[in-house]
């Protein structure tokens, strides 16, 4: 088994991560990424700025790795896009790792244990997981692993617009008018789309708040834009809380306080959507008290992202039945109860399953629950592959100051029972126009 490699899914900041702290014990190492570069579902969103600083964003073994191939470390104190991110670390980072460690356009399609289904207890414990993956080219594979870190996050599989959890009545055929990612307005073509139209967007998080932010400037450039927030909770306005330790997070309800102020942007409230119609005049939104939303040309339906368990059906994982994370875990980061800055440190014991060598880190990790920050991740594989390495002294001496706040559920920017599904953010400070915490990283990405 120790001759075997550790599979890490996913070439995200969390996966690299992971197998940096690898490459520093000197442990085999395979990345398998879905898309064709390192940081592909960053580069989704490559014109959006996270609110983390560069110092918040580089993993200490990985920058020591960068270090030693004559890297250029970006300022610690100013604050990369997506694309910097992409370009500036986590790329250079695959190059640093190499391509035999690091291979794209693989997806993992499922994991097992060699020879055994989820039902056969004999044997399991000796016998090394199996990750089955396919390229682009559809060639399929099964790769024995010592063990395997689950860093695929969530980026591929966002809410839906539904109140209930599932996709409204009429939403899956309204899909060419239903977007669930933030619009590029650096883009002509797609800022021209919605110059003039009306647009609803739908939800009370990061994504919804950088949205609202940027959309509210095509108001002063073509007043008859019309910018709708559809928004589950009752309060009528977005009211500032405590100051937030990540400034810039803070600012993105600062941001959507004073658009609503400005009058650039209407908030409906109290709407939790169950059907769309659609008609040639646009979309009609239907909410379970009866209220229609009428004529939205677009929605951006920004309702958060949800973890995709399904190569894991055959082995046995212990999840939480609310949060859909690890059982240990999920006490520690319920929205309910924690802020992103009382979200205790966890490590390698928190986030294993019954499995034995089966670990879900970064945003996967969290399930359901909102606001993941990249410190984190960067301190779960730490802690993560000291214990595949045995050095369960280093395992377990789990240590993180995370930014304090008091907004990633329970009180916050908006104060009301519905706050701590959808991950709100407060502050004071000004700051600039993109900012945005992605799901995938806060650093969600």
């Amino acid at each position: 088994m120790s001759e075997l490699p550790v599979l890490v899914i996913g070439a995200g900041p969390i996966g690299l991560a992971a197998a940096a702290r690898l490459a520093e014990r000197g442990i085999p190492a395979l990345v398998l990424e879905r898309g064709t570069t390192a940081g592909s579902a960053v580069a989704e969103w490559n014109h959006v700025r996270l609110f983390s600083r560069w110092g918040e964003l580089i993993d200490p073994a990985a920058r020591e790795l960068l270090a030693r191939t004559g890297w250029d470390e970006p300022d610690h104190d100013s604050y990369p896009t997506g694309q910097d991110w992409t370009t500036r670390y986590l790329q250079p980072l695959a190059q640093a790792l190499g391509p035999d460690v690091v291979r794209t356009s693989t997806t993992v399609t499922a994991i097992t244990r060699q020879s055994r289904d989820r039902v056969v207890d004999s044997g399991r414990d000796t016998a090394p997981l199996v990750v089955h993956a396919t390229s682009s080219t559809g060639a399929t594979e099964r790769i024995l692993a010592r063990a395997v870190i689950d860093a695929s996050g969530t980026w591929h599989q966002p809410n839906p617009l539904g109140t209930e959890g599932i996709p409204a009545i009429g939403e899956t055929s309204a899909r060419d008018r239903i977007h669930y990612r933030i619009p590029d307005l650096t883009d002509p073509a797609e800022r021209a789309a919605l110059l003039g139209k009306h647009i609803a967007i739908a939800g009370s998080g990061h994504s919804a708040l950088t949205a609202i932010g940027l959309l509210a400037d095509l108001v002063a450039e073509d007043p008859a834009t019309t910018i709708t927030w559809v928004r589950r909770r009752a309060s009528s306005q977005p009211e500032p809380g405590a100051t937030d330790e990540l400034p810039q997070r803070g600012a993105l309800g600062i941001r959507a306080r004073d658009a609503v102020d400005a009058g650039h942007v209407q908030p409906r409230t109290g709407f939790r959507v169950t059907e769309i119609i659609s008609t040639d005049e646009g979309l009609s939104l239907i909410s379970d008290d009866g209220q229609r939303l009428d004529g939205v040309d677009t929605v951006l339906a920004l309702t958060g992202f949800r973890p995709d368990h399904r190569i894991t059906s055959e082995i046995r994982l212990d999840l939480d039945p609310v949060l859909e994370a690890p059982r240990a875990l999920a006490p520690l980061i319920d929205p309910n109860v924690h802020s992103c800055g009382t979200v205790y440190p966890h490590g390698h014991r928190e986030l294993a399953h019954p499995e034995q060598g089966y670990f879900i880190a970064g945003m996967k990790s969290y399930g359901r629950a909102p606001t993941f920050l990249a410190l984190t991740g960067y301190e779960q594989v730490r802690s993560i592959v000291a214990a595949i390495d045995g050095d369960l002294a280093a395992a377990e001496a789990v240590e993180l100051t995370l930014p304090e706040t008091g907004v990633c559920g329970g009180a916050g920017l908006f104060d009301d029972p519905d706050a701590a599904s959808s991950g709100g953010c407060c502050s004071a400070p000004p700051a600039p126009v993109e900012l945005l915490a992605m799901p995938t990283i806060g650093v969600r990405p």
